[in-house]
């Protein structure tokens, strides 16, 4: 399931990043790694603020996607 459909306050396991290889590196130098936590913190519109390695970072739509847990 895409990170945009998660719900909120709920903690969920990153299960894989898709995209080309740039996103995919720029996603895992953010701290989304496969197997760890992640949650959502904040979702409007599609955009969402997530807590990743205690860290709150905010996505976009397109981007939040790509990831899926």
């Amino acid at each position: 399931m895409p990170l945009t459909f998660c719900t909120i306050g709920q903690n969920f396991i990153l299960k894989r990043l898709s995209g080309d290889s740039a996103v995919r590196q720029h996603l895992n130098e953010l701290g989304f790694s496969v197997g760890s936590p992640v949650t959502v913190i904040s979702s409007l519109g599609g955009n969402v603020i997530v807590k990743v390695k205690e860290s709150r970072i905010a996505l976009d739509h397109k981007l939040a996607s790509r990831i899926m847990v």
